[in-house]
């Protein structure tokens, strides 16, 4: 008997026995965007915006942390957990490593990547008109470990949410993601184009991840990261978090195996609302 209640005792105790169960959500939408520190996008000037009404309804992450200058290396830390070695934004790049998308689709999973203005689905162009490849980074991988069809166009995203994948990227162009953009312009075509599956999220166990790849090299590199759904409990958050934690926290929600840095990272924790 004394066994049994030291046995239930270390249990107990045990961190295991804490560890905060993650949410498995149906869809997760991660919108990618661009060249901006968390003060010029959360400036007081911009309350009157839909980016700071999404930070109202969700998690604000005030330690968000890109992992690297100039663009691609981010994008690529996103996806595969690696910067593949990459400085710069050169293109065109290949890679035959495990990565988000491979990871879904080994495990049954569904994955696609959106980007506007991309002239085609698989297309592999370095640019297009306001389309940019460093931008997008399954393209590195298809033909190697992905298959053309989970690099599709934003024309094609699903206008009904349920077709969507468990998780997709979508990549505004260079005219919507604040590169040459103004914030005004992007935060119009955010409320244009994602405002609807967030509403759509919040009755059907999904999820908005709204997040910068880089700050404009004036803080740190630290940006904007919210997380929307009804999975989430509204407030703002210190915990420091990177493309890797949440890559890793991506990976969790679906029980696959890290990949790269994120083995190192954690899942993003204490912002979950009970079930």
């Amino acid at each position: 008997m004394r066994y049994l209640f030291t046995l239930a005792l270390l249990l107990t105790l045990s961190p295991a026995a804490h560890a905060e169960r993650l949410p498995r959500p149906d869809h997760v939408v991660v919108v990618i965007e661009e060249n901006r520190g968390y003060s010029q996008i959360m400036d007081k000037l911009h309350s009157d915006s839909y980016i700071h009404a999404l930070a109202k309804r969700g998690m604000l992450f005030t330690q968000s942390y890109g992992v690297s200058h100039p663009s691609q290396p981010n994008y690529l830390a996103l996806f595969s957990g690696s910067t593949q070695g990459v400085r710069g934004n050169a293109c065109p790049n290949t890679f035959d490593t495990g990565n988000l998308a491979s990871a879904l689709l080994d495990a049954g999973l569904s994955f696609a990547s959106f980007a506007e203005s991309l002239p085609a689905t698989g297309d592999l162009s370095c640019a297009s008109g306001a389309y940019q490849r460093k931008h997008n980074p399954v393209a590195n991988w298809q033909g190697s470990r992905l298959p053309a069809e989970v690099n599709q166009r934003f024309a094609d995203f699903p206008k009904d949410f349920k077709k969507l994948p468990t998780v997709s990227f979508v990549i505004p162009d260079q005219d919507h993601d604040m590169h040459d953009g103004s914030f005004y312009a992007a935060d119009m075509w955010l409320k244009t184009h994602i405002a609807p599956y967030v509403d759509w999220a919040f009755k059907h166990n999904s999820l908005l991840i709204l997040t910068w790849d880089e700050d404009d090299s004036r803080e740190g590199n630290r940006v904007v990261t919210l997380l929307v759904g009804p999975m989430v409990q509204a407030g703002s958050s210190d915990q420091r978090i990177d493309h890797y934690s949440v890559l890793r926290t991506l990976l969790d929600f679906y029980g696959l195996p890290p990949l790269g840095a994120s083995r190192d990272a954690e899942a993003i924790k204490g912002i979950w609302k009970k079930r």
